[in-house]
């Protein structure tokens, strides 16, 4: 018969990467010279990247990453502030990290002044007096006016900074892999996208983001690590220590797969070789002394011999201390006597009451029981000092003190309590690594799964694919075809094995019969937006009335939330709020009703396939009366 090979398992270990900090870099001169060479921003939620947009080779990849992240002691002062790689660890400041994102949008202008200082620092830039670089930094889609009034506020306000161009991070990796494959603009296509805090669907319609049909998905990289990490502290709850939140991004990065068809996926886990063959046992740290494990005979000899020698000194220390109050009390109640004996009685009354004695008779006893007992303490420590053996315990040393159980395993301790147990039994063997380890086996597809299916974790909302579905829905046949013709895959959480493979089946579902789609991927997920930003920063050189750049003039007449458009950014939405008419008193009771049901009218005009028209635009206008 053929012997049954047994499936051999894969074990890996943590790295647990701890970050270095970040150098600081001299300022280039070709950044200077000319022009002043523009700085780039990817401003991610998850991980900050930082960079030059400038043509020589050194500048083509960004020269800090780091997380947006940044701890402060309650208390400490702001020069106290660790950023990004300047911690080390993050999990014993867990507790303390701040970002500046409320999801995808960033609310907290404090921390990202702190993260901008640490760019410009870092990147050679003196910040005192003002910025003298353009900059183009990444916004979420759709951005809300006050976060991107409040964001031009801090660069113009505060460092001084003479140019300004926002983008969208999704479009900027849209555009940069159509470029490289050659695909000539205006683009038209679906970018989907997910990050660390949620996932968006952009539609974009020659060239230009389609605002009105986007969609956002609160479902991305950081749900499905708490969710990884919660069905692991369920199966193991001896290791809650152990599983922490960096270890769980570390397992979706590195161990995590997208299954094409989920629930085939399952059931091939089921069948215990394909359970065997594709778990993956991660090692956690541990430390190989077992208590009570296998001891070798001449081992258990030497601890007892310890333990034997640790107990004779220790009572050895206790009989020189008894001795010593001994003879403290037996010179006491001598120098009591001799009081007696000088015929000083009052004086010995009075320390007669003070011992808590009536008579001298009672005091003479006393006094021959401790010279007794102070006598064979001396004999018991010269003994004790050379002979070895037993030795007998007298009757005056038993009231010693309360609870002292060692005197009693003195060197009467006998050597042969415990019986040997023979050298030849094979004892069993408690195995402390398998014990620390985490078989991550459906957990490895589980967790990639919510972002098709967000109800897994509890969340009541459509799925990647379903929003896809509904926004597809929201055109026409022909622009459909356009649209899924190109379907973009970008931004961190898409970089799981089988997602491109996933995206296609879903699509294929939905679509009608014979119809055609193409799904593609970025070729760096994580770092095409910002290598996006830089060369549309190198083809589009500010100055003038360049455009997507927002000058410091244009900041001041048009005001903080205006946004130059270009074809990676978002459509700025003017908001036009007509001023309410003051009303007759004879129409107060009219004109409150009508307030009450009162209606905003809006008006868009979005573009449609054809070239002539390229912009999204929108007219608002509030209805007051």
């Amino acid at each position: 018969m053929a012997s049954l090979e047994r499936p051999v398992c894969q074990i890996f270990s943590f790295q647990d990467c701890k970050t270095s900090p970040d150098p600081i870099f001299e300022l280039p001169a070709q950044c200077l010279t000319p022009t002043s060479a523009p700085i780039v921003i990817d401003n991610g939620s998850f991980q900050t990247r930082a960079g030059w947009g400038a043509p020589a080779a050194e500048f083509a990849s960004p020269r800090l990453l780091f997380r947006s992240v940044a701890a402060r002691s309650r208390g400490a002062a702001r020069s106290e502030t660790q950023i990004g790689n300047d911690i080390t660890n993050l999990e014993p400041l867990r507790w303390l990290l701040k970002s500046q994102f409320d999801r995808n949008v960033v609310v907290n202008f404090e921390i990202q002044e702190l993260i901008f200082d640490y760019v410009f620092t870092h990147l050679g830039v003196a910040s005192e007096g003002s910025v003298e670089h353009p900059m183009v930094l990444t916004e979420a889609p759709c951005n809300p006016l006050h976060c991107r009034q409040m964001m031009s506020e801090l660069l113009f306000e505060c460092y001084h900074v003479p140019y300004v161009s926002y983008g969208v991070d999704g479009l900027y990796s849209f555009n940069y892999n159509n470029y490289h494959r050659d695909i000539r603009p205006p683009h038209t296509g679906i970018v989907l996208s997910s990050g660390y805090h949620c996932s968006h669907i952009l539609p974009v319609i020659n060239g230009r983001l389609d605002a009105v049909n986007c969609k956002r998905v609160n479902v991305a990289g950081s749900q499905a690590a708490s969710y990884l990490q919660r069905l692991l502290h369920l199966k193991y709850p001896g290791h809650l220590a152990a599983v922490t939140l960096s270890r769980m991004e570390e397992l979706l990065h590195e161990h995590s797969y997208t299954a094409v068809d989920y629930h085939e996926e399952l059931e091939k886990w089921r069948s215990p070789d394909f359970y065997e063959r594709e778990v993956h046992r991660m090692q956690l740290p541990f430390s190989g002394k077992v208590p009570g494990g296998c001891v070798s005979v001449e081992e258990r000899q030497e601890r007892r011999a310890q333990q034997l020698r640790r107990l004779q000194e220790i009572n050895a220390r206790r009989r020189e201390e008894k001795l010593q109050q001994d003879h403290v009390r037996l010179d006491k109640l001598m120098a009591v006597q001799e009081l007696l004996d000088d015929g000083l009685l009052d004086q010995f009354h009075k320390s007669l009451v003070e011992l808590n004695m009536d008579s001298a008779e009672e005091l003479q006893s006393y006094i021959n029981k401790l010279q007794l007992a102070v006598e064979q303490g001396r004999q018991k420590l010269l003994h004790s000092d050379g002979a070895e053996g037993k030795l007998e315990v007298s009757e005056l040393e038993q009231p010693m003190d309360e609870g002292d159980g060692v005197m009693l395993m003195d060197p009467d301790f006998p050597e042969d309590t415990l019986p040997e147990k023979p050298a030849n039994v094979v004892q069993p063997m408690f195995n402390m690594a398998e014990y620390h380890q985490l078989f991550v086996g459906t957990e490895r597809l589980r967790c990639p799964e919510i972002l098709f299916q967000p109800s897994l974790t509890g969340e009541d909302q459509m799925g990647l694919m379903e929003t896809l579905q509904y926004v597809l829905a929201r055109y026409t046949p022909e622009q459909q075809e356009a649209l899924v013709s190109n379907v973009f895959l970008t931004g961190g959480n898409m970089q799981y094995p089988g997602m491109r493979e996933r995206v296609e089946r879903e699509l294929l579902a939905m679509r009608p019969f014979q119809s055609h789609f193409k799904v593609t991927m970025a070729s760096q997920p994580a770092l095409d937006a910002w290598y996006g930003a830089r060369d549309w920063a190198l083809e589009h050189p500010p100055g003038g009335e360049a455009e997507g750049w927002i000058s410091r003039q244009d900041y001041e007449e048009k005001g903080g939330e205006y946004l130059s458009e270009h074809c990676s950014s978002n459509v700025f939405i003017p908001m036009k709020l007509a001023k309410p008419v003051a009303a007759r008193p004879t129409e107060s009771s009219i004109t409150t009703q009508t307030s009450t049901a009162a209606s905003a009218g809006i008006s868009m005009i979005t573009s449609a396939l054809n070239p002539s028209c390229s912009t999204v635009a929108a007219d608002v206008s509030v209805v007051t009366s």
